[in-house]
């Protein structure tokens, strides 16, 4: 095989191979780490920059130093370079990413959501629960790295699949948390205005039909059992009306008015 077609493992290998025994052993694991995070039987003239920034971006997601991660990969490409197997230095691409710091000239406004104490409590017992899980999962997929014969990694790519999943549903529940106003049923205003907890009979004024909802949070909410969320279509037009009021909701039919009939 050409010098010009060798895959991403075989230019590890060469790479290795040259380094004094000590030093090998110190850049082993991150360079076997990219050969199998990229695909060890690519052709290496098909790296492009992009994805070196990005393997970049997904090692700054884990823990531990950063840049010593990151450096046993630059090392690798400035080999390549060096030897001539590569046009193009791919080493200054491997750089982490500073957040923007420029402040937009106009924000919108966050978007509150009601939680109760009890929804509060729950998305943080799920949130404690999967940094437990990231912790183990990171675990799993340092030792599947640090496999060095550059085997197929199937739990490789599993571990990482579960680690965008936890970080995803993780990043979900934060914001939740940051967004979320914890309400009290109890400290409602009184009267016989609907207010979170209230059960409504709501007549549609079209067809005569009664329906029974109960205004809940988001996190309580199952239309399926009767129960909408304050902050859908429908409970936001009934949310501090009174008994006898007419409330319009947009639907992609049309507009839909009901009257409140009933608030318990």
């Amino acid at each position: 095989m050409s010098e010009e077609a060798l895959s991403l493992e075989e230019l590890a290998l060469k790479f290795l191979t040259s380094l004094p025994t000590e030093e090998r052993a110190e850049k082993q694991r991150e360079i076997n780490r990219f050969v199998l995070w990229y695909g060890k039987e690519r052709s290496i003239t098909h790296i492009t920059p992009t994805e070196v920034e990005t393997y970049a971006q997904w090692i700054a997601a884990s823990t531990g130093d950063i840049n010593k991660k990151l450096e046993p990969v630059r090392t690798l490409f400035q080999y390549a370079k060096k030897e001539r197997l590569l046009k193009t230095s791919l080493a200054p691409h491997l750089r982490i990413k500073q957040a923007q710091t420029k402040v937009p000239l106009q924000r919108k406004p966050k978007q509150q959501t009601a939680l109760t104490a009890s929804d509060q409590a729950e998305l943080r017992s799920q949130l404690a629960a999967l940094e437990q899980e990231r912790v183990r999962v990171a675990e799993e997929m340092r030792a599947a790295a640090a496999d060095k014969d550059f085997s197929e990694n199937a739990p490789l790519q599993a571990a990482r699949e579960r680690a965008a999943h936890i970080e995803a549903r993780m990043n979900d529940i934060q914001a939740s948390l940051a967004s979320g106003v914890v309400v009290d049923a109890e400290s409602q205003p009184e009267g016989l205005s609907a207010k979170l907890g209230s059960t409504v009979v709501l007549v549609e004024i079209a067809t005569g039909e009664r329906r029974t909802y109960t205004l809940a949070t988001k996190n309580e909410a199952d239309p399926a059992n009767g129960k909408i969320s304050i902050v859908s279509p429908l409970g936001k037009a009934v949310l501090n009306q009174h008994e006898g009021d007419v409330v319009k909701v947009v639907a992609p039919a049309g507009e839909i008015l009901y009257r409140i009939e009933k608030i318990e």
